[in-house]
């Protein structure tokens, strides 16, 4: 017999959960992961960390829930890339769009150090609150630039280096005392343009004036209680404070049929964890997509130094490589996919082989002369090499922070003969060949091989050069003016011309179904997507999916392959861009 009292009770307990009120969290403190990891090391180690997709995805999802009352923001932490940071502007902005509040918390804007990027994201909510405690370290950009020649010469060592031309700054760390004046000139201006940016969305953001908002900058830091008196921040508070807070705020008294119900208490869910129970309760609905074999659009990522082979990743920290057999095995599958209607290439790199990079710029071509239009996202950098391979797209999107360009060449190598015979090292060789020795860090380039040096470095250029006015469109005079080496922010390639669009991978999709004709819920999907078995099988040949995916490599510097990069140890290749950028 059916108890109809518990089935009443059921039935009232399920209508009230789905009516209780969510607020949901982001909590960005441990940083953001903008691809999946595809090796199981990996995985458990970004299994905490927030990302990007699942919280764009679920950000745009609450702000269209009616269900979801408000948003709240923990930032600081870990640093975050700026163009990660527009992205993530970009979707709290539509949130606060529909009216729904967004709140922002810290212990601190920069705890005694520099707060500009947690703050700039942070003057994209609807209030910020800050803990008593804490401090807004709005002090402004700048990027240090170590110079080696001095110690270098003390040690014995000599730096061979050619450029094409003279904004390609790469070896100056190695050669030079200081800032050369193309040196400065280009730094500069990317700082004044990302400085640009964020003093545009600070002041917007808080309804400031962009003089005010300058002239804060260059008063900071700030204390809590005058950061609180400059209206910067809206209230101090501790996390026990916001969250009464909260809770009192967004309590709702459901109503059925005209009766009022008891008062609901907000439910707290992290974005994530908001997002994968939507993607749950639509898995039957994509698995029958799945199934009918669903067009939708491929996202194939390539991230770090550009170079021949598999991509790699070091389980111990050395970071990732782009390597152009698996970028070339993920375009080629999808070519063959009859379900892939566009691909959004997405570019995080600062270049690398030139040959390598050749060889995705094929691919993108290839695919996109099949009829499948490619969109190029770019992420924090895609210059040199990066900006190289993206030369085959439809059409390039950028962040206004991205780091572009540096279309350029060079070859730089140390020379450790007096180094080794401080110490007490002889080296002799024997060779066959007149240039056996050319490369090799015991010999100095001869006036011959000088002029093989040349060579190399003006085909590598002209090359560059004129694939880029032909992916253009422009005359090759008026791409050497944006040229020689020169980097820019997304902002001023995009006003240049080097680049389409502004905007992030969200950006870069919508064009993507607009090129293919798909309707704007075409799905975008980590391309290729391997189930377990797919992923432990050896793949048959280099035409296979599984040929596309990542390996697992112990770096030779580990964690401090960041450090070895700084002194110029590893070689990845002639179109890498110059310096190590540090924007936070």
């Amino acid at each position: 017999m059916v108890d109809v009292a518990k089935l009443i009770e059921s039935v009232s307990g399920l209508r009230q959960r789905r009516a209780t009120p969510l607020v949901l969290e982001l909590d960005l403190t441990e940083g953001v992961v903008e691809e999946t990891p595809q090796d199981p090391i990996s995985q458990l180690k970004a299994m905490r960390r927030v990302r990007l997709n699942d919280t764009l995805d679920g950000i745009r999802a609450g702000a269209a829930d009616p269900r979801v009352s408000a948003l709240v923001v923990k930032v600081g932490g870990q640093p975050i890339g700026m163009a990660v940071v527009q992205e993530l502007r970009a979707a709290l902005e539509e949130f606060t769009a529909t009216g729904k509040p967004v709140i922002a918390w810290t212990e601190s804007f920069g705890d005694f150090g520099p707060g500009n990027l947690p703050y700039y994201l942070a003057a994209a909510c609807t209030e910020i609150v800050l803990q008593p405690s804490g401090g807004v370290g709005l002090t402004g950009l700048r990027v240090v630039n170590p110079f080696f020649r001095d110690a270098l010469d003390r040690l014995g060592v000599e730096y061979e280096a050619a450029t094409r031309y003279e904004y390609k700054s790469g070896p100056n760390q190695m050669t030079e005392r200081g800032f050369t004046e193309a040196h400065r000139e280009a730094t500069g201006r990317i700082l004044e343009s990302l400085t640009e940016q964020i003093v545009h969305g600070i002041a917007e953001g808080r309804g400031l004036d962009r003089e005010r908002v300058r002239a804060l900058i260059d008063r900071g830091p700030f204390m809590a209680e005058e950061a609180l008196s400059e209206g910067l921040i809206d209230r101090t508070a501790y996390r026990d404070e916001i969250y009464s807070d909260i809770m009192e705020r967004f309590r709702r008294t459901p109503q059925h049929n005209g009766d009022r119900g008891e008062t609901l208490t907000p439910q707290l869910q992290y974005v994530g964890r908001y997002q994968r129970n939507r993607a749950l309760h639509s898995l039957p609905g994509q698995v029958r997509a799945v199934r009918r074999g669903a067009d939708h659009i491929a996202l194939i990522s390539g991230t770090g130094p550009i170079l021949s082979g598999r991509t790699r990743r070091s389980p111990v920290g050395g970071g990732t490589t782009m390597g152009a057999d698996s970028i070339a095995a993920a375009f080629r599958a999808a070519r063959r996919d009859p379900h892939v209607r566009a691909v959004v290439f997405r570019v995080n790199s600062p270049g690398g082989s030139h040959v390598a990079s050749d060889t995705i710029l094929r691919e993108v071509r290839l695919t996109s002369s099949a009829g499948i239009p490619v969109v190029v996202s770019m992420g924090e950098v895609a210059g040199s090499g990066g900006y190289f391979v993206a030369l085959g797209a439809d059409v390039i999107v950028a962040q206004p922070s991205t780091l572009t360009g540096s279309i350029g060449v060079y070859i730089a190598k140390p020379v450790l003969t007096d180094l080794l015979g401080k110490i007490g090292v002889n080296t002799e060789s024997i060779e066959e060949g007149e240039h056996a020795g050319m490369f090799s860090l015991d010999h100095r380039f001869t006036e011959a091989e000088w002029e093989h040096v040349n060579a190399r470095l003006d085909h590598v250029y002209t090359d560059f050069t004129s694939k880029v006015a032909e992916g253009r469109g422009m005359s090759v005079e008026r791409v050497h003016e944006l040229a020689r080496g020169r980097v820019w922010t997304g902002q001023d390639a995009c006003d240049n011309g080097l680049v389409d669009r502004l905007g992030g991978i969200d950006t870069a999709a919508a064009v993507a179904r607009e090129q293919a004709g798909l309707p704007q819920r075409a799905e975008l999907r980590a391309y290729p997507r391997l189930n377990p078995l797919e992923r432990l099988v050896p793949p048959e040949s280099s035409e296979d999916r599984s040929a596309a995916l990542t390996q697992l490599r112990l770096s030779a510097w580990g964690p401090l392959a960041s450090a070895s990069a700084r002194l110029g140890l590893p070689a990845t290749g002639p179109l890498t861009m110059p310096g190590v950028w540090d924007i936070q």
